[in-house]
């Protein structure tokens, strides 16, 4: 159907909905039964079967699984149980790890999914004659919709009212420059899209204005919807950590196959049969090959970005948890951010006055200045009981609930005195206008910061003005100018320069926004741990400085300046002085994008904070963009990498902490799982070349990697974030996973225990004089020290500094592991492995062998040789 072409009145009334009240609960209910929930058909989502299969199509587990067919074939013709016993149990082990596979990456989409959920876009919807927030995918045709600018429009919709509204619909129509909406415009049946200046679309974006529509389709009626076929499905892309990790284990694959062709090599010329040596290397080639690492990698990450959202920092893409730990800037909005977003009204000055406490009960002239404020404000305080809920911008509600106070509630001044038009306030004016009928005469009415107002007043004692603003400006408060004019008529075009100028200035409000308690710590936790703050706000520079000065983030020898004065600089000369600025006042969105490209030439990782529209550009610039979750438009968090859900520089800091934690405990995993399995692959190399005898077979080789591995390896992930993680300088922009030494101790780790288990082998064999001794005895005392080492992989520091057994996980994943590795060493589950009871004195020399790791780890952390990056 045409919406467009109809007038608002047949619209309302094909789709049975009131423009006041809105649809009824129920109506709602009944067309949510017929038309669906408005979301996009999503990418159909794997089975668990298709998943299932997929853990097979490695190459070296589809040889493995054929060679298992193979031997149990040859088996089962030759009827001998016993080699009828290992084909099954390779199958076994192997279906074992597609099962733990599957259930890690259900694991971590069910994490993913959560996150989504959390960061699903809202509307506000006039419901039974109330206005409410809903989750967007609960919009129907019919619904009563408010929209502003930042938001992200949640359905197709036929506009009822419009104040200057602009629409960003360029993923639609391809046009670059925001539409221009107008609710009244008269739309031909035949106008193209771009040209239905009527109607708003879904996921395009509210750029500038107000508006109230009725939503005429949703889903997959909507124009998205009918293209979103036609879209590209997004690809579901990987981290640069996990890119990188994948590409690893692709070289290690590489090396652990030729090791491999070694190992089958010299056990064919040793006279070993061949499906054994075969079956051997293979084994050993899945075992060695790290192909879980990024499953694991996902699992941390997704694992640590659900911590991040317990702490009020949501995560939108897991590339940010990365950037996290590097961050070495952070770029903060003060008001809300690093102060309590309370704005109080405590001081103002009528003209020709003086400057006066706010009080319960003002003097005429203020209580006229507190009206005309309120009349030229959007935000509302709505009393539950004693509770105030405050709704809008905070300086507009301190304006409000001062005029409430005074016995001028905002819902009777706005009947009082209607708004008859308005020009909504945007960061590059820095002015809001409302033109209200009050006392017959019809009066534009101004606010807006003094600077600007300044140039367009034509009455008024603007030197008075300026110094009280200056004064106000250097006791840390907020300062707003009021100004009015008498007009005969509202001018067609509503534009700044038709309206904004030619006033009588009318008086100054003074507002203060204390600092958050927890700031102050914040920043002084910025400061330990290498990261520079800088302050970045739309207020006046006196202001601004005050608040830094009490925060710690301007210190002797920093400086502040303002936007004017940035522009004023080439990059050149912002480059050389920027390190020094930690307060930027009277800022444009423009101006954050230069601040965080100065920082980035300097080869610093930025974190930038922005709510507004304009602030979009910025938050893409920046390496990480945190929007605000509370002050925050739509458009700011679509762009942002994260959003702070209580719009606070300490979650910020929290944040970067947990980023941190979170990359080392990535670190701790590679570190853990590389060297285990550089361990197998050199233990069996050495064997083969030097005793021409294989000491682990097959089944035994994927018990250790079934394990020993998977599980302490995501125990080690969720290790808690080390007290001192922030005492260290930021992570380098580059600096590769394995730097510090890691790759070193990792080769090294591999060789320990290489030599620990041939030592068992040789052991074993001696004082038994079998193979199968030996092998029990390789077995016992590579699977263990394994375990060993999850432990000593917690941390750089002792363990009994950190407390050995503080990783409850991790306790739970090594006493299974340990349960496991007993099952099939004491049980007759033994006899189908190939393992052999031993004589007590080789269980004592195992359990020596097995704590040598601890003893060696232990000994190097005393003795620097695992540095502490301090």
């Amino acid at each position: 159907m045409q919406f467009f072409s109809q007038s608002k009145e047949e619209v309302l009334k094909l789709l049975t909905s009131d423009e006041k009240v809105g649809l009824s609960q129920k109506q709602a209910e009944e067309r949510s039964e017929q038309y669906g929930p408005n979301k996009l058909r999503e990418k159909k989502k794997k089975t668990t079967l298709q998943r299932f299969f997929e853990q097979f199509k490695d190459v070296m587990i589809l040889i493995l699984i054929v060679a298992a067919v193979v031997s149990f074939i040859i088996a089962c013709s030759e009827r001998n149980p016993k080699e009828f016993f290992e084909p099954a149990l390779i199958l076994l082990i192997v279906i074992l790890n597609a099962v733990m596979g599957v259930m890690q990456e259900s694991k971590a989409e069910k994490a993913l999914d959560a996150l989504k959920n959390m960061s699903a876009p809202h509307a506000r919807v006039i419901r039974d004659g109330v206005e409410t927030v809903i989750d967007a995918s609960a919009l129907v045709p019919g619904d009563i919709i408010r929209l502003e600018a930042g938001d992200f429009i949640p359905a197709d919709a036929r506009l009822l009212h419009s104040a200057s509204l602009k629409s960003e619909e360029s993923a639609l129509t391809g046009e670059s420059v925001p539409s221009e909406k107008d609710a009244d415009a008269a739309v031909g049946e035949t106008a193209p899209l771009g040209d239905r200046s009527n109607m708003v679309f879904s996921g395009c974006s509210v750029t500038y204005g107000t508006a109230t529509a009725v939503v005429t389709a949703t889903g997959m009626d909507t124009q998205m919807g009918k293209i979103a076929n036609l879209l590209d499905d997004e690809a579901e892309g990987q981290t640069p950590l996990q890119e990188k990790l994948a590409q690893l284990g692709k070289y290690l694959g590489i090396l652990a196959l030729l090791a491999c062709m070694v190992i089958f090599v010299v056990g064919i010329a040793n006279g070993i049969p061949v499906m054994e040596i075969f079956m051997t290397a293979v084994s050993l080639a899945v075992s060695a090959i790290p192909e879980g690492l990024p499953a694991i990698v996902t699992i941390v990450l997704s694992i640590g970005v659900q911590r991040m959202v317990k702490k009020n920092a949501l995560i939108r893409r897991l590339p940010a948890v990365e950037t996290l730990g590097s961050a070495s800037i952070i770029c903060s909005d003060k008001t809300g951010t690093l102060t309590q977003n309370r704005m109080t009204l405590t001081k103002a000055y009528y003209d020709g006055g003086e400057v006066e406490d706010i009080s319960d009960s003002c003097n005429d002239a203020l209580k006229k200045l507190l009206m005309y404020a309120t009349l030229c404000c959007d935000g509302s305080v709505v009393f539950h009981g004693e509770e105030e809920q405050h709704i809008g911008d905070p300086t507009e509600t301190a304006i409000v609930l001062a005029a409430h106070k005074n016995g001028m509630p905002k819902e009777e001044l706005s009947k009082a005195y209607p708004r008859l038009a308005e020009i909504p306030f945007d960061s590059d004016r820095k002015l809001m206008t409302t033109i209200n009928q009050i006392d017959g005469k019809t009066i534009v009415i101004v606010k807006g910061a003094f600077d600007v107002m300044e140039k367009r007043c034509i009455a008024g004692d603007l030197a008075k003005a300026r110094a009280y603003t200056e004064s106000m400006s250097e006791n840390a408060l907020r300062v707003l100018a009021v100004g009015y004019k008498e007009i005969d008529n509202i001018p067609v075009e509503l534009t700044s320069e038709t309206v904004e100028n030619g006033l009588t200035f009318m008086g100054l409000v003074g507002m203060i926004d204390p600092p958050r308690p927890e700031a102050k710590a914040a920043v002084s936790v910025c400061r330990r741990a290498g990261i520079k703050p800088v302050m970045i706000t739309g207020d006046h520079v006196v202001t601004a400085s005050a608040i830094a000065r009490e925060l710690g983030i301007l210190e002797p020898g920093d400086k502040a300046i303002t936007g004017a004065e940035l522009d004023a600089m080439t990059d050149t000369e912002l480059d050389a002085v920027v390190e020094t600025i930690s307060v930027y006042a009277r800022v444009s969105p423009e101006n954050k994008i230069r601040i965080v490209k100065a920082w980035q030439r300097r080869g610093q990782v930025v974190s930038m904070t922005g709510d507004g529209v304009n602030d979009a550009p910025a938050l893409k610039a920046a390496d990480i963009g945190c929007a605000m979750g509370i002050t925050g438009t739509d458009v700011a968090k679509g762009a942002a990498d994260m959003t702070l859900t209580d719009d606070n520089f300490a979650t910020i800091v929290d944040a970067v902490r947990e980023g941190r934690g979170i990359y080392a405990n990535i670190k701790k995993v590679v570190g853990f799982l590389l060297g285990t399995n550089i361990g197998e692959v050199i233990t069996v190399f050495v064997a083969m070349l030097l005793w021409h005898k294989t000491p682990l077979l097959s089944m035994q080789l994927l018990w250790i990697n079934l394990v020993t591995d998977s599980l302490p390896a995501i125990a080690l992930g969720m290790e808690d974030v080390e007290k001192d993680v922030m005492e260290r300088k930021p992570k380098p922009k580059n600096e590769g996973i394995f730097a510090h030494g890691l790759g070193i101790r990792v080769v090294l780790q591999g060789f320990m225990f290489a030599v620990l288990t041939l030592i068992g082998f040789k052991a074993g064999e001696t004082v038994t004089g079998t193979l199968e001794g030996a092998q029990t005895m390789a077995f016992m005392v590579l699977a263990l020290s394994q375990v060993v080492q999850s432990y000593n992989m917690r941390s750089e520091h002792s363990l009994f500094k950190i407390g050995v057994f503080t990783n409850k996980k991790l306790n739970g994943a090594a006493l299974l592991s340990t349960l496991l590795v007993a099952l099939v060493l004491f049980t007759p589950v033994r006899v189908a492995f190939g393992l052999v009871i031993l004589p007590a004195k080789l269980y004592v020399m195992a359990l020596g062998l097995i704590l040598v790791p601890a003893v060696v780890m232990e000994l190097s952390k005393a003795y620097g040789l695992i540095k502490h990056q301090h």
